[in-house]
């Protein structure tokens, strides 16, 4: 056992006003495999590099150990798998890659295909199985993007055999199947706590809910303490005033009322004393507390019942079909999710009933007049700020600014360049332009990579409550059990 000994860390990017994070202490043992949560924007990858010793900070980081991580970018991805691992890491143990690669169910002849050919799962699972060739302490950032379901299954399981590291991601499965330890950066703090992600979610929601529940109580005795105070502070002031009236038969007792005065004053100031002690007790509620809003998604009624409908339809690149015939039909109201391996042709499907396509077979047939609005897996081609995107598009501007805000997104952000923006933030502003759409049908291919996991539970509730009509490729298995109605399997072709 070892420990990461984090004194009093605090940094903050130039021009921002307040610091990412101030005077943070943490002790994290070497061997506890940590999920690292929090909501896009709050500081995940830059405390990552802060470990990693590649940004400036005030404070120290104690480490016994070196770090590794994931992903790291590689070069001359045309070349051999083998040879482009060579280039990255000369001196390592080809025995000891095949064996992190078997694990993963990586076959050894992807070895010798071009980097460039391997699908993303593929290139996740062979770049971790290279990291893990060290014997380092791993600082691994959103493994899961390019995973299909079983990969992230796999991948879970196999980083449940290693002995520590610090895993960022937004998938509440993966990271059940993962951890055992949860690091979480709040609004104003980081903590540790041991479970898995659901241990940590329900004692984060229990606490959040006794510090509003003690707020509302707070709120009501401040109020009625502010009252009392001046109450009592009045009578006092008017008793006093009683010291220097004539009565008839003579003069007031003046010690008598004066006394009575003092007392009431007495009894004024404790309440202020007691107020005081509420206020302060409030103000150190709420400052952790993660609220979320409602989304509102507008789709359009089509007059047909029947949207999309495949009649053994596949697609093909040359002489090469993409997946074995298959056949669906999309009705209003449903939200079918695509599912299948890494280059099963999920995103493929997706783009020929938007009307982009390769050499088609078998039918595919759209409702006539029928809109549509696209979310596509990268955000990364995004530039400019937000008003700048909200120029050059026809989305209603008011909810589209509204949802990016509910999205957690500040409103002062909305000037930035986009360029500065999380790769979560940059993908709110891909689902709030298409939920800002009117449209008959939403087609969004890996809408969750990136998106922390409030943004999450955001989207599926809008969508249980709207009840848009969708056609979709995701692999968050807790997002699709909620969600769909029904699953399409695109299956290979056999040889």
């Amino acid at each position: 056992m070892a420990l990461i000994d984090v004194r009093g860390v605090t940094f903050g990017y130039p021009g921002h006003r307040a610091p990412l994070f101030e005077n943070v202490h943490l002790r994290l043992d070497t061997d506890w495999k940590l999920g690292f949560v929090g909501r896009n924007g709050y500081g995940k990858t830059t405390f990552l590099n802060l470990l990693r010793g590649i940004l400036p900070f005030e404070g120290q980081i104690l480490s016994p150990v070196e770090f590794g991580y994931f992903p790291f970018s590689v070069d001359c991805p045309d070349r051999s798998t083998r040879r482009v691992i060579l280039a990255l890491k000369p001196e390592i143990p080809f025995w000891r890659l095949q064996r992190e690669m078997n694990l993963l169910d990586v076959k050894e002849e992807v070895l010798e295909r071009p980097f460039s050919s391997l699908s993303g799962g593929e290139r996740t699972k062979v770049l971790l199985a290279v990291l893990f060739t060290e014997d380092k302490f791993m600082l691994i950032d959103e493994p899961t993007n390019h995973l299909d379901l079983h990969g992230r299954r796999k991948t879970a399981g196999y980083l449940r055999q290693k002995s520590g590291f610090i895993l960022v991601s937004h998938d509440r499965d993966f990271l059940n199947g993962a951890v055992d330890h949860i690091l979480a950066i709040e609004k104003s703090k980081i903590t540790v706590m041991t479970g898995n992600y659901d241990t940590w979610d329900a004692v984060k929601r229990l606490k959040d809910r006794f510090e509003l529940e003690q707020n509302e109580r707070l709120r009501g005795e401040v109020r009625r303490l502010r009252r009392s105070a001046g109450e009592k502070s009045e009578w006092s002031d008017r008793t006093e005033r009683t010291k220097y009236r004539t009565e008839p038969g003579g003069m007031v007792d003046r010690g008598y009322v004066g006394h009575r005065a003092a007392k009431m004053m007495k009894r004024a100031k404790n309440v202020e004393r007691r107020l005081d002690r509420a206020i302060g007790e409030k103000e150190a509620l709420l400052k952790n507390v993660e609220t979320t809003e409602s989304l509102e998604i507008r789709p359009l009624r089509h007059h047909a019942a029947l949207y999309v409908e495949a009649k053994g339809f596949s697609l093909s690149y040359g002489e090469r079909a993409v997946f074995a015939p298959t056949t669906f039909a999309l009705n209003r109201g449903d939200r079918l999710v695509l599912s299948g391996v890494n280059g099963s042709g999920k995103s493929s499907l997706l783009g020929a009933v938007l009307g982009e396509g390769a050499r088609r077979t078998g039918t595919l047939s759209l409702a006539a007049g029928l809109t549509m609005s696209r979310v596509v897996q990268s955000a990364d081609w995004l530039r400019g700020s937000v008003e700048d995107l909200l120029r050059s598009s026809r989305t209603e501007k008011t909810l589209f600014l509204t949802t990016l805000s509910k999205l957690g997104l500040p409103r002062e952000r909305f000037g930035l360049p986009m360029e500065t923006f999380s790769m979560g933030e940059r993908k709110k502003v891909l689902l709030a332009l298409s939920i800002a759409e009117r449209a008959h049908l939403y087609v969004w291919d890996e809408p969750l990579n990136f998106l922390d996991v409030y943004s999450r539970v955001q989207i599926e509730e809008m969508i249980l409550e709207y009840a848009p009509t969708m056609l979709l490729v995701e692999h968050d298995a807790r997002f699709v059990d909620r969600v769909a109605t029904g699953v399409v399997e695109l299956r290979p072709l056999k040889g």
